[in-house]
């Protein structure tokens, strides 16, 4: 029998449950809901490998390569059959949806971010400590104080420390936040298992660029060839 009713506990049809609701059904809603452009682009990705840190400021050509490339991990509820979480890569974070080359996308994004004065981040709310089954999902805490921190500005204060490999600008501190879990080397245990993993991830983003690196504006490769140079060495 059928009674309308959402039962949060029955998983029977789905574990990812999504609603829509009329905008003037918040009450401090701004409406029209139209807002200037961002200060902030946040790329948001869950690594299941555990060697991504919690938050990272992107250079420009290191926002192309990371929203080219789409990197995250399909976690229970997302998809049929998926039980614990895999590494998995979508163009643009919506590669069923681009009409265009993703490299396209990221060229109009990057221009916007120029004109705009914008700053991209990649948060990743994944594992720390070790890779799933091993280490701990970062705590949506520190996620949301990551977050505050993007928007207050504050981070923008921050000193840096670029990380082997992927070269990302990882912040020494963020208020709230234990320090050594912003630099993921410091959270495992076995350093060796930690290098090889990363080492593993690293190779896997080259493998899924390799079909972007032949786009061409007119008979130039040189946008391509400068956003893969800001990818994993």
């Amino acid at each position: 029998m059928h009674t309308r009713e959402v039962d949060y506990s029955d998983k029977s049809i789905t574990e990812n449950t999504r609603a829509s609701y009329p905008i003037e059904y918040i009450q401090n809603a701004k409406i029209p809901c139209v807002g200037p452009h961002p200060k902030n682009v946040i790329l948001l990705a869950c690594d299941a490998f555990g060697v991504l840190p919690p938050v990272s400021k992107l250079t420009l050509t290191q926002t192309m390569y990371h929203f080219i490339s789409g990197y995250t991990a399909l976690v229970a509820g997302t998809e049929e059959g998926v039980k614990e979480p895999r590494a998995t890569f979508s163009a643009c974070f919506g590669a069923a949806f681009l009409m265009l080359h993703p490299a396209k996308y990221a060229e109009m994004l990057a221009e916007k971010m120029q004109k705009h004065g914008t700053t991209a981040w990649l948060v990743n709310t994944g594992w720390s400590g070790g890779s799933y089954g091993v280490g701990q999902r970062i705590k949506l805490t520190y996620t949301r104080r990551i977050i505050d921190a993007i928007n207050s500005g504050s981070l923008l204060n921050a000193n840096y420390t670029e990380t082997p490999i992927f070269g990302l600008h990882v912040p020494d501190a963020v208020e709230g936040i234990p320090s050594e879990i912003l630099h993921p080397e410091n959270t495992w245990s076995d350093k060796k298992a930690y290098q090889e993993t990363l080492q593993k991830l690293a190779g896997l983003f080259k493998s899924n660029f390799k079909k972007f690196t032949g786009y061409k504006i007119g008979n130039s490769s040189r946008l391509t060839e400068e956003i893969l140079a800001a990818g994993p060495k």
